[in-house]
């Protein structure tokens, strides 16, 4: 996937972006935030990178590293940061998010907005939202999202029971997408979950949108 400019000094991507030599070069990258475990950092003359070893799993303590991956971005002056995950849908939007909240003074909700301006196809997994929100209660003091309780699915009916046992069964299919969770939807008119939506508590800064947004 292609690496998505946040600010003028800050880029959010996938494995594959630090890979590009080119790509690190045109955009200045002096910083490279690496939230896997499995992919290594490559090594560039005067690039420093920053290991947050973290599982793309809901029980993963993300949160932990907050502070320190924002105030190491706030600190880099001496060129552009890049912040990559294995593909930039979760962990990377997250820690991004949460240097938005600390350093930029916006909400969760602006910071979530913004983020997702700029890569409309982040999802991060429900884990990774309940942190975001406790860290937005401790620089705030409030959350300006809740989470809401999931709606139960109904029971299958005795028909879908018998096709489900008679249908032929498709190959798993082992590709990332499987396994990524969707993040909550987010709109003005309702709240979060991770099937139904986010509310903002007060409307975004002057010159932003308010407009309703889906994750």
């Amino acid at each position: 996937m292609s690496v998505s400019q946040i600010t003028p000094t800050l880029f959010l991507g996938g494995a594959d972006a630090p890979l590009n030599a080119s790509l690190m070069s045109q955009k200045g990258i002096t910083l490279i935030v690496n939230a896997t475990i499995n992919h290594a950092c490559p090594a560039y003359p005067g690039v420093e990178c920053v290991r947050v070893p973290v599982s793309d799993l809901p029980s993963a303590r993300l949160g932990d590293h907050f502070d320190r991956v924002a105030e190491r971005i706030h600190g880099n002056h001496a060129g552009g940061t890049l912040v990559h995950c294995a593909a930039g849908m979760s962990r990377s939007p997250a820690l991004v998010m949460a240097y938005l909240m600390r350093f930029r003074g916006v909400t969760l909700c602006q910071a979530h907005r913004w983020v997702q301006d700029s890569r409309p196809y982040v999802r991060l997994n429900a884990g990774f939202w309940e942190q975001l929100l406790q860290y937005e209660r401790r620089l705030y003091g409030k959350n300006t999202v809740r989470v809401a309780a999931e709606t139960p699915e109904p029971p299958l009916t005795p028909r879908t029971q018998r096709w489900m046992r008679t249908a032929p069964q498709p190959p798993p299919q082992m590709n990332w997408f499987t396994q990524v969770q969707r993040s909550p939807v987010m709109s003005r008119t309702s709240v979060m979950s991770r099937s139904q939506v986010m509310t903002p508590s007060s409307r975004r800064r002057r010159g932003t949108k308010t407009s309703s947004f889906i994750v």
